[in-house]
């Protein structure tokens, strides 16, 4: 009777109980150590640094030796070239065939002003702050094939360049804009969803100031006036005939010019643009239209 009872005892638990199986089974008790760091070879009187030369003495050899040897940096004299290379401001190029293409292909509106701005949105330029890139360098590779009618803002450009765009009836600007600046123009869409306002775009260092004021370069700080005579100067240098812009129907397109202090074409600087409202919030403090004036 008792081993019955035993037995319906055992099939009751069974039924109760949870099958055996990988996640309710363990280890006896006290069959697992942790393990436990010996005294080791030396007793311990190695501190980590291991059998003899240098690596034990902790005397590693210093930068630039080279075991007895005359090192590189005095056998090879200072380059004056190099110095201050890593301050200095990169242009990536972007050739007149490369700009042919992105009208060609949609990447680019020529009814509209084209400046850094609409050059990075294409996608197809790399532009990168955190490697000194200051703007474009509008290089005249494709001179003889550029056929397209722009007004276009670049940041570097040279004397075959402006005549290959003026003699299609195009008018180029060279512009500067400080590291703020850039980092707004470079992704508009983070610029504007931190809320921040428009900031100003300050003047040009006095290493490329008196480049930017030229007329010869077309700089966006020389005079109108002059910048009319070396267009004829430029067009009898190189033998074409100028279009006559003043006749053109895209005139106003043309000749528009942002101003010193601005950044994107129709926004002012200290405006607010919120993406999430739609609206633009202007300075309505007199410190404020003061500080951001031209």
């Amino acid at each position: 009777m008792a081993g019955k009872q035993g037995k319906d005892l055992a099939l009751s638990m069974l039924r109760t109980l949870p099958r055996l199986c990988l996640s309710n089974i363990r280890d006896n008790p006290g069959s697992r150590k942790p393990p436990q760091r010996g005294r080791g070879q030396h007793g311990g009187n190695k501190h980590g640094a291991g059998n003899k030369g240098s690596g034990q003495r902790q005397n590693f050899m210093r930068l630039g030796y080279e075991t007895g040897n005359n090192p590189f940096y005095l056998r090879f004299r200072r380059e004056p070239y190099y110095k201050g290379h890593h301050l200095r401001r990169e242009y990536p190029p972007l050739s007149l065939h490369e700009l042919q293409m992105y009208i060609d292909t949609n990447r680019l509106n020529p009814s509209k002003p084209i400046d850094l701005v609409s050059i990075i949105n294409t996608g197809l330029y790399t532009f990168k702050i955190e490697w000194k890139h200051a703007g474009v360098h509008l290089t005249d590779e494709g001179a003889d094939n550029f056929k397209a009618k722009v007004n276009i803002e670049v940041q570097w450009a040279s004397e075959p360049v402006i005549a290959a765009i003026e003699r299609n009836g195009g008018t180029i600007t060279t512009a500067y804009y400080d590291t703020h600046c850039l980092f707004a123009m470079s992704d508009v869409d983070r610029f504007f969803t931190t809320g921040e306002p428009i900031p100003r775009r300050l003047l040009p260092p006095t290493d490329c100031l008196e480049y930017y004021m030229s007329a010869a370069t077309r700089g966006y700080l020389a005079n109108p006036e002059e910048i009319s005579n070396e267009r004829l100067v430029l067009a009898q240098k190189y033998g074409y005939e100028l279009p006559k812009i003043e006749e053109d129907s895209n005139y106003e397109m043309l000749m528009q010019r942002k101003d010193p202090r601005q950044l994107f074409y129709g926004l002012a600087p200290g405006w607010v643009v919120s993406l999430k409202d739609k609206a633009i919030l202007k300075p309505k403090a007199d410190y404020l239209k003061e500080f951001y004036a031209s």
